[in-house]
């Protein structure tokens, strides 16, 4: 053996390797490229599509306030239901203040809402 690899010797090896490398760079060019345009893609907000649950994104204060109004419930119904003052249910819809992680659950509960879902609506 002369240190031949498929009949080829180094140096013809090399330009070898180089003219399949040139060949297949716009290729490896359009394949990664197509991956960032379908990841750009992906990522964007799709306001156009549903125009009615982007209105409806607003603060978390605001959130709250529309489900206790949905429930027909008073401040202070909230408050006494889950332990609280009325004062913090005030604060927590006014936007001066945010509930406890449990605080909220144990709201979203009392609304009949999952969590995740009462998050969803605040705004980004």
């Amino acid at each position: 053996m002369d240190g031949r690899i498929i009949g080829l010797g180094p140096l013809e090896l090399v330009f070898f390797l180089i003219f399949l490398l040139i060949r297949a760079l716009p290729w490896i060019l359009l394949v990664v490229l197509a991956i960032l345009a379908i990841r750009w893609f992906l990522r964007q907000e799709r306001v156009h599509k549903d125009p009615e649950r982007v209105a409806v994104r607003r603060s978390l204060g605001e959130v709250l306030r529309s489900h206790r109004e949905l429930c027909k419930m008073t401040q202070e119904l909230v408050a006494e239901k889950i332990g609280v003052s009325r004062q913090a249910v005030s604060k927590w819809e006014s936007g001066a203040a945010e509930p406890s992680t449990s605080n909220l659950i144990k709201v979203a509960r009392l609304y009949g809402v999952d969590p995740a879902d009462l998050l969803r609506e605040v705004k980004e």
